[in-house]
């Protein structure tokens, strides 16, 4: 049984994680689905907006906090964890660092950055949009997907 400080380590994780899967489920299941219902340029103007809005401290505290977070529990799993809990702490690091942090790092930003790059009302941004929308939301789902795994991990290893 985990105890101590690496059982609130380990709650914080659930907690972080569990969070960043909300966020990105609501994206998946209503936002994303909503700006692709716009004519292009307001969804590319909206998106942009989102874009720049997601950078700010509210958000990107819990989800690079979460990150840091899952690294320590991986580091902590391997240094000082000999039994209990140890597969699903070291599976929910990897599957939120790779599927979560690392697909918006090499899946999802890529793409913001192209889409800011835009002008929302030019051909050329009406035209990329249909498919930045297809592209992004497979890797949103990804990532949510790898996010919610990762929080049901740690909560097993709390058990």
């Amino acid at each position: 049984m985990i105890d101590g400080p690496y059982l609130w380590l380990t709650v914080l994780g659930v907690l972080g994680t569990g969070l960043v899967a909300g966020v990105f489920c609501g994206f998946s299941t209503f936002v994303m689905r909503g700006l692709a219902s716009l004519p292009p340029a307001q969804g590319v103007a909206a998106m942009n907006a989102i874009n720049v809005t997601a950078v700010m401290p509210a958000f990107m505290i819990v989800f690079m906090g979460s990150a840091v977070l899952c690294a320590v529990l991986a580091v902590v799993t391997f240094v000082l964890w000999p039994g209990d809990g140890r597969v699903a702490l070291l599976l929910g690091s990897a599957l939120y660092l790779f599927g979560s942090f690392g697909v918006t790092m090499v899946a999802n930003v890529p793409r913001n950055d192209a889409l800011a790059r835009l002008d929302p009302g030019t051909p050329e941004a009406a035209a990329y949009w249909p498919t930045y929308v297809r592209e992004w939301m497979f890797w949103n789902h990804v990532r949510t997907a790898a996010s919610a795994c990762s929080a049901a991990a740690y909560v097993i290893a709390l058990t």
